[in-house]
C-alpha cells in the first residue's frame, strides 16, 4: 500500500519526521516497509500491512493513527473524531437488500446538479503520488476518500441508471455485465451484484458497471457506500480474475460503521469540488455492529509479556492509541474503537501494549525446563539416522517426483497428462536421477555417483515410506523404512561437515594429463595436484588424481582438470593455452608428459 508523507502530514499540526524515520518507526512497531520512493517533492512509503490488520490498516488515516501512537504526537485532524449524521433522509433513491448476510449495510446518497470536470491540482497530486490516475472531480473524490479512510465508494450516473431503486442480490447464473474496464463478465449465482431496477450495474465490492459511468455529461449522481462479506468478495474477485483496490479492502472484512464516515466525507467533497445539491441519504443497516469492551489488568499484561509495566505505562499506551478506557486500580476496561475488529480478547490488548512500548524493551528469558523428557518420533528419528549413515558412506540425497507415468493410484486433479499416477516405487525415479547426474561427476569431483531417497510410495491401496538407493556399481533397490527404537541406530556413523560453494551456470571443459615422475623426486599425488592447480590458475576448479602405475622403475600419475568460468562459456583454445602452460612448467621441472 502506497502512503504519501505529504498526505499523512494533513492529520497533524506537528511536523512529521522524514520518511526514513517514519519507515523505521512503522517497521519496529507496526508493519513491514517494502520501500520508500521520492515522487516530485513528496516521499511515498510502500507499506505491507499484516493480514490481521487489513480490516483497519489500509488507509492514510490508519497509518497516521499508528504514527500518532508510536511517536506520541497528537492526531489533531482525525476524520473519525465525530460520529457522522446522515441527514437529511431522501426519497430520491431507495435501497433493498435481499442478501443481508452478504451485505450487512448499504448507504445510498443522492446529489443533484453536479458539474463534472477536472479535479483541483492538490487532489490530482495526492492521487498521482500513490500511483493513481486522476479521472474527474467525482471519481477522484471517491478514490481519495477510500485511500484516506479505507472505505471503498462508488458513484453512479443517476440519469443512466434507468431507475433509482437500488437493489443488492445474487446474480442469476450466466448473467452478464460490462464493467468500467469495458470487459464483459459472466456472473455465477454465488456472486453479489448491485442493481438498478433489476438490471446489474455493479459487481458488489469489486467493480462498477460501464453503463452508469460518470462522464462530463453527468448531472445527477447516486453514491454507494456499503459493507460486504469478505469471503464472498474474495471468491468473486478470484473467480473473475478481477482484483481491485475496493475488493482488496472488502476482503479484509472492514467495519460496517466505516460506511457512514465514507459517504459523509465523499458527499461533502463532491459538493465542494463539483457543486450540486445533496438531497440526502438512505441507510439500510438491519444488524448494527455491537460496541465491544475488553478487560485486562496490569498483572495479566505482565504475565503475557514477561515484563512488569506500571499502571501509568499501560494507561499511557491506551491513551496514545485512542482507546477509551475506565481504570479501577489495576483493572482496565477498554472500549474498542469500531474499526479495530482485531481487538477481541485480553491478549490482544497486551500485544498493543508490547508493540507501542517497544518489543526491544521486553527482556529475553529462557524457557523453563520441560517437566518430562521429550518423546522421540520414531519415524522421523529412523529417517534421520538412516540419512546420516548413507551420507557418511558417500551417498547424496535426492527428491524425485511423486508423480509417475504408471502406478496403481490415478490422480483426479493431475499436474499434467504425462505422469498422471502416484508412484508405486522409488527405483524408477532414482534410476532417472542417476542418469541425469552422471555427466556432472567430474565437475563434482566424485569418483562415483551414489544416490538415495527417503519418501512415500502408493502400493496395495496404502501409502508407505521407503528407503531407496542406487549407484553406478549397484542397481536401484528399495526397502520399507521401518520405525525403530532410538538405541538401534546410536552406533551409526554421523555425516561429514559440508562446505557451501557457489557454482557456475556456464558449461565446463575437462582435460586429462599424465606424466612420469623424474628419478629422485619424491612427491605424493596430492602435492603434485596442488602444484598443477596453482599453475592452472583461477579457471581451474578441480584437479583430481585418478590413476597411477609403475613400469621399469618409473612411476606415472594421471590427473583430471576441470575448467569453468563464472562469467562466460569457455572456449577450447582458452583451455589449450592453459594446458600448454602447465605442461611447459612441468617439463622444466623434468617431468615427462605422456
Amino acid at each position: 500500500m502506497k502512503i504519501s508523507r505529504h498526505w499523512l502530514q494533513k492529520f497533524f499540526d506537528t511536523e512529521l519526521p522524514p520518511a526514513d524515520k517514519l519507515a523505521e518507526a512503522i517497521t519496529f512497531h507496526a508493519f513491514e516497509i517494502e520501500g520508500v520512493e521520492k515522487v516530485e517533492d513528496d516521499e511515498v512509503l510502500d507499506i505491507k500491512v499484516t493480514p490481521n490488520r487489513g480490516h483497519d490498516g489500509l488507509s492514510h488515516r490508519a497509518i497516521a493513527k499508528e504514527l500518532s501512537a508510536i511517536l506520541d504526537i497528537p492526531l489533531t485532524h482525525d476524520p473519525f473524531g465525530e460520529v457522522p449524521v446522515l441527514a437529511p433522509v431522501t426519497d430520491a433513491v431507495s435501497v433493498s437488500i435481499t442478501e443481508a448476510a452478504l451485505c450487512p449495510r448499504y448507504i445510498a446518497g443522492f446529489i443533484r446538479g453536479v458539474k463534472v470536470g477536472a479535479s483541483p491540482k492538490w487532489l490530482q497530486e495526492r492521487l498521482e503520488a500513490i500511483g493513481q490516475r486522476p479521472i474527474n472531480n467525482v471519481v477522484d473524490a471517491t478514490n481519495f476518500v477510500m485511500f484516506n479512510l479505507g472505505q471503498p465508494l462508488h458513484a453512479f450516473d443517476a440519469g443512466k441508471l434507468g431507475s433509482t431503486q437500488i437493489g443488492v442480490r445474487l446474480a442469476k447464473s450466466g448473467e452478464e455485465m460490462e464493467a468500467l474496464d469495458k470487459k464483459k463478465y459472466t456472473l455465477s449465482g454465488s456472486m453479489l451484484v448491485i442493481t438498478a431496477g433489476d438490471l446489474p450495474v455493479g459487481i458488489a465490492g469489486v467493480k462498477g458497471g460501464s453503463p452508469a459511468a460518470i462522464d462530463e455529461a453527468t448531472k445527477d449522481i447516486v453514491i454507494e457506500s456499503a459493507n460486504f462479506d469478505g469471503v464472498s468478495i474474495r471468491k468473486t474477485a478470484q473467480a473473475l480474475k478481477l482484483r481491485t483496490d475496493a475488493s482488496q479492502r472488502f476482503e479484509q472484512a472492514i467495519s460496517g460503521e466505516l460506511a457512514a464516515y465514507g459517504i459523509k466525507a465523499v458527499a461533502e467533497m463532491i459538493v465542494e469540488h463539483a457543486g450540486g445539491e445533496l438531497l440526502g441519504f438512505v441507510d439500510v443497516y438491519p444488524t448494527q455492529q455491537e460496541k465491544r469492551t475488553v478487560s485486562t489488568s496490569t498483572g495479566a499484561v505482565a504475565k503475557i509479556l514477561g515484563v512488569a509495566l506500571g499502571n501509568s505505562e499501560i494507561a499511557g499506551v491506551f491513551t496514545r492509541l485512542g482507546f477509551p478506557f475506565e481504570q479501577k486500580e489495576e483493572v482496565f476496561e477498554v472500549a474498542v474503537p469500531f474499526e479495530r475488529l482485531d481487538i477481541q480478547i485480553p491478549e490482544d490488548l497486551a500485544e498493543e501494549v508490547a508493540r507501542i512500548t517497544g518489543y526491544e524493551k521486553i527482556p529475553a528469558v529462557s524457557l523453563s525446563p520441560s517437566p518430562k523428557k521429550s518423546e522421540i518420533n520414531k519415524n522421523f528419528y529412523t529417517a534421520e539416522r538412516v540419512r546420516e549413515g548413507l551420507v557418511a558412506q558417500g551417498y547424496s540425497e535426492v527428491y524425485t517426483s511423486v508423480f509417475s507415468d504408471k502406478g496403481e493410484r490415478l490422480v483426479a486433479n493431475k499436474v499434467d497428462s504425462v505422469k498422471p499416477y502416484l508412484r508405486a516405487n522409488l527405483t524408477d525415479g532414482l534410476q532417472e536421477a542417476l542418469k541425469k547426474n552422471l555427466p556432472n561427476k567430474d565437475l563434482l569431483g566424485l569418483s562415483e555417483i551414489k544416490l538415495f531417497e527417503i519418501g512415500p510410495i502408493w502400493k496395495g491401496g496404502v501409502e508407505v515410506w521407503m528407503i531407496g538407493a542406487v549407484s553406478e556399481k549397484e542397481k536401484a533397490s528399495e526397502k520399507l523404512l521401518k520405525p525403530v527404537e532410538a538405541e538401534m541406530y546410536e552406533n551409526l556413523p554421523l555425516s561429514v561437515v559440508a562446505r557451501f560453494q557457489l557454482f557456475s551456470r556456464f558449461p565446463y571443459i575437462v582435460r586429462d594429463i599424465a606424466l612420469w615422475i623424474p628419478q629422485g623426486i619424491n612427491m605424493s599425488s596430492t602435492e603434485l595436484a596442488d602444484s598443477i592447480w596453482k599453475e592452472a590458475g583461477s579457471l581451474c576448479t578441480q584437479v583430481m588424481f585418478f590413476d597411477s602405475f609403475e613400469r621399469q622403475g618409473k612411476k606415472s600419475f594421471a590427473f583430471r582438470l576441470i575448467f569453468q568460468s563464472f562469467e562466460k562459456t569457455l572456449e577450447d583454445k582458452e583451455v589449450n593455452i592453459i594446458m600448454e602452460k602447465v605442461s611447459k612448467t612441468l617439463r622444466q621441472q623434468d617431468f615427462e608428459i605422456r
